[in-house]
């Protein structure tokens, strides 16, 4: 059985300063699924982020573009092997020019039940939570 992959397709405004934003995260930059209107950054091996200039991205879908920068329209929680690589990562969006979404309460509670998490906004708002939780893999 084939495993699954999963691409989110993501609307950026400038393909090439999201492309740096992404590579300054430690993520890479398919060139063989890239060209003017889109590029393919590998998170890991089962997951990928399509990066689709808007018009191009809007050859996809009927319904109009979420504006992203004034609204969520998704979160995309992303499950790491620790605290401090969700630090890592948050400090690298942060340094590439994302923001940070602070909520001293959630983090609180959290921690109290073995989580830990950030939350940062890249630069054409898509809303991402890096986050560790301590529990036993399999």
């Amino acid at each position: 059985m084939a495993s699954k992959m999963i691409f989110v397709n993501l609307p950026v405004d400038d393909l090439d300063r999201s492309k740096r934003f992404y590579e300054a995260l430690g993520w890479t930059v398919n060139r063989n699924f890239t060209d003017d209107n889109a590029a393919c950054v590998v998170v890991d091996d089962n997951i990928c982020l399509m990066l689709l200039i808007k018009p191009f991205f809007e050859t996809f879908t009927r319904r109009p573009i979420a504006d992203t920068i004034g609204t969520t329209g998704s979160i995309y929680a992303l499950s790491l092997g620790s605290a401090r690589e969700v630090d890592d990562l948050t400090c690298a969006a942060l340094g590439a020019g994302g923001t940070e979404e602070i909520d001293a309460d959630k983090r609180a509670q959290e921690r109290q039940v073995g989580m830990y998490g950030r939350t940062f906004v890249d630069p054409d708002g898509h809303h991402w939570e890096p986050f560790w939780m301590n529990y036993p893999r399999n």
